[in-house]
């Protein structure tokens, strides 16, 4: 006797990053000692205050119960506080913001609540892998838009346009852009927010990279009539080093939260009240907070510049988030056989830029989530291969 398993599951494989960690974790079994550079996760703690009142709120017997689906109000109002200070944006704590286990999370509850199968859902090439796996889950069609270096990795309307848009219900942006590094800009949300009117399209811009070596914050939904076309994913995990701890949130007009709210609340119990206190904590801190980061990310960038240029690859110095994204030498095919040899060669993972799409081919994707010192270490190794 088999069970099988749903279609759906045809449409999608095991998530890159799984399969790679797996090979990585036999090599390291082998005494192999590999230096992983790809994956995003931060390596510091988040402020000591925010872990303490986690602790604190753990110990209140009445903080163990179920929690409401929409996110307690001290939460909301904190995230709301956030956007103001940082992004000059206004939302209304009450209904314009869901508090969520993660951005990513987001994503599916997104596209279970406005893409009905063979809907089109515009997706960037590169781009964020979950786009693309969730479309397919849900059955929609994806449309793939180019991000290009030639158009600074912003879309390019022009050619978006030549697709037939009456059958694309919505579509996914990310800036500060991931992989490439590329800032958001006003004009272009601008843009963007003209298209999602002209077209009938949800955009949605998934916004967790804004404090990384980045000093201007920008939301779509400072846009002047953005709400009426748009949606916004933040999260707590690069900003605030909280990336295990699931926390994120939804923003746009109250119309499209509660379509989301009613996905959400058939797929979880609420978020356990004490990281939600903790998370209100976190939003509250100051430029000080953000500023210490980068310190430490600016540092170790310009330690993976210098490995870069090792590597003959080339990069824009100017890029933003916790990732650099460089174009690889033409002594390699792909960004997939330079990964591959490093890896073999030299016990570094650094992660091909064909992963997000066929416009990364020729890219490759370092994270500056590792100490200096490692990153200083893969240098080395990598100029010894050389001599």
């Amino acid at each position: 006797m088999k069970i099988e398993p749903a279609n759906r599951l045809k449409t999608v494989n095991e998530y890159y990053f799984s399969r790679k960690l797996k090979e990585i974790d036999l090599m390291n079994a082998m005494g192999k000692k590999v230096i992983n550079l790809g994956i995003g996760s931060p390596d510091m703690p988040p402020q000591n205050i925010v872990t303490q009142e986690l602790i604190s709120a753990s110990q209140n017997p009445k903080n163990h119960s179920y929690q409401s689906y929409t996110g307690i109000p001290q939460l909301k109002n904190a995230f709301a506080d956030w956007y103001f200070k940082y992004f000059k944006t206004i939302l209304d704590p009450k209904n314009e913001i869901l508090p969520l286990m993660g951005s990513k999370e987001g994503i599916m509850h997104l596209s279970l609540a406005f893409l009905n199968p063979r809907d089109g859902v515009l997706v960037p090439d590169p781009g964020y892998p979950a786009y693309s796996a969730v479309a397919r889950l849900v059955g929609a069609k994806i449309i793939s838009y180019n991000l290009t270096d030639s158009n600074s990795w912003y879309p390019n309307l022009s050619e978006i346009k030549k697709n037939d848009l009456q059958k694309i219900k919505l579509m996914w942006v990310n800036y500060p852009n991931m992989p490439t590094g590329t800032p958001a800009t006003t004009t272009v949300f601008e843009e963007l927010v003209e298209f999602g009117k002209q077209h009938n399209i949800l955009i949605v811009n998934d916004n967790p990279y804004s404090f990384i070596l980045n000093d201007k914050q920008l939301s779509i939904l400072s846009v002047p009539g953005a709400k009426d076309t748009a949606m916004e994913l933040n999260s707590l995990s690069k900003s605030h080093n909280m990336a295990g701890w699931r926390i994120g949130m939804l923003a746009g007009n109250k119309e499209f939260v509660s379509n989301v709210l009613k996905v959400k609340s058939n797929m979880d119990s609420g978020m356990y009240k004490p990281i939600q206190l903790a998370a209100t904590k976190a939003l509250k801190a100051g430029k000080g907070w953000f500023d210490s980061l980068n310190k430490i990310y600016a540092i170790r960038r310009e330690t993976v510049f210098k490995m870069l240029q090792h590597m003959k690859c080339i990069y824009n110095p100017n890029q933003n988030g916790m990732f650099v994204w460089a174009q690889i030498p033409d002594t390699f095919s792909n960004g997939e056989e330079l990964s591959d040899f490093y890896l073999n060669k030299a016990n570094i993972f650094i992660t091909p830029g064909s992963i997000f799409g066929t416009n990364g081919n020729k890219f490759i994707r370092i994270s500056l989530c590792a100490e200096n010192s490692i990153l200083k270490e893969a240098t080395e190794r990598i100029k010894n291969l050389k001599g």
